[in-house]
């Protein structure tokens, strides 16, 4: 089984999400997907030692991990042995540009327009949750063998994903 442990975030501006479209990494995850910031922890770093790294590594912007929002803990898991514990932020961005990054193409996207992104759909559940202005909250996602999205439990609860799926889609 691949364990990882990853942190990611979400930036936001004017009703924006800073966003990544992931199509320049080989052996991509993500390939053709669109996400926030961020990545896999080194060594001896914190959730929140990890996240500032990767955003300033990400988009130039150094922001102060105080201003960098800890929202949820998410655990993936998939029937094709993939583990990951991922840590979810928030922040604020700066006014200015991001630098280009080469991981993949930022994009500021409308927080209204993000769902009709190519996301995971476990990816639009936690993205709802913070829309939401949820709590701190605990979500594990469980994909099938063909990455499809087949259990959510919201802090120790099924979720259920399809009718808040069927929701965010309309």
């Amino acid at each position: 089984m691949d364990r990882c442990l990853t942190t990611l975030c979400y930036l936001e501006r004017d009703d924006k999400y800073l966003m990544m479209h992931r199509i320049s990494k080989k052996n991509d995850i993500n390939k053709d997907k669109w996400i926030g910031v961020g990545g896999h922890f080194e060594e001896n770093e914190s959730p929140e030692d990890c996240i500032k790294r990767e955003i300033f590594e990400e988009t130039g912007y150094d922001i102060p991990k105080e201003e960098i929002k800890y929202r949820a803990i998410v655990t993936f898991v998939s029937d094709k042995g993939d583990y990951e514990l991922m840590s979810l932020f928030t922040a604020a961005a700066p006014d200015s540009q991001p630098k280009e990054c080469d991981e993949g193409e930022l994009s500021w996207v409308k927080k209204s327009a993000v769902y009709g992104l190519n996301l995971w759909d476990g990816d639009k559940i936690f993205l709802k949750l913070l829309e939401d202005d949820k709590d701190f909250f605990s979500l594990k996602l469980s994909y099938d063998i063909n990455d499809r999205l087949k259990e959510a439990v919201l802090n120790g609860k099924e979720l259920d994903f399809r009718s808040v799926l069927k929701k965010i889609e309309g």
